[in-house]
């Protein structure tokens, strides 16, 4: 499984959209995002992070695979244009691994988010890759991405770093202590 966090990111790049900036710049910042939506096979999101993008994704979400929003509250699946599905899953984050591995064949599950959401998959051991993509922009408020994770359990190798004007991509292998 791989995590993603984005510190500070103000927008994502999706392939087949304009990429950051204005008149659809290439460069770094785009390759490695395409890479890794090129990659992923499903998403694993908090109900929080879904809550939050809900409103502001445009009708084809930039997922283009199956999402599962882990959640207390149920809600039937949500089939959006361009090969997006939401499915909540009320049994928690174990369920939600199971069935969006399934849904990924041999491609890569994504834990697209939030912070809470990163932080149980760490925690827990689950996660294989750990990328983070980090911007000097201030938001003012959020959740610290490491709060709540078991520092003796958890061991973070950094394999990459590459950096571009605007961001730093840093990317860790990640097992257990």
């Amino acid at each position: 499984m791989v995590a993603t966090a984005g510190l500070g990111v103000p927008a994502a790049v999706v392939p087949g959209e304009p990429g950051l900036g204005e008149g659809g710049e290439e460069g770094i910042d785009n390759d490695i995002a395409r890479a890794t939506y090129d990659r992923t096979g499903a998403s694993v999101m908090g109900r929080r992070m879904f809550d939050l993008g809900e409103p502001a994704w445009p009708e084809e979400a930039p997922f283009h695979t199956p999402v599962f929003v882990v959640t207390h509250t149920g809600r039937e699946p949500w089939e959006r244009p361009g090969g997006t599905t939401f499915h909540f899953v009320g049994d928690g984050i174990d369920s939600a691994l199971r069935r969006a591995r399934e849904a990924a064949g041999d491609r890569d599950v994504r834990i697209a988010g939030g912070a809470e959401m990163i932080q149980q998959y760490l925690d827990g051991g689950l996660v294989d890759e750990f990328s983070i993509t980090l911007a000097p922009v201030l938001f003012g408020t959020g959740i610290r991405l490491f709060d709540h994770v078991d520092p003796d359990r958890l061991a973070l190798d950094q394999t990459r770093t590459d950096t571009s004007s605007r961001v730093t991509h840093l990317t860790y292998t990640a097992g257990k202590r």
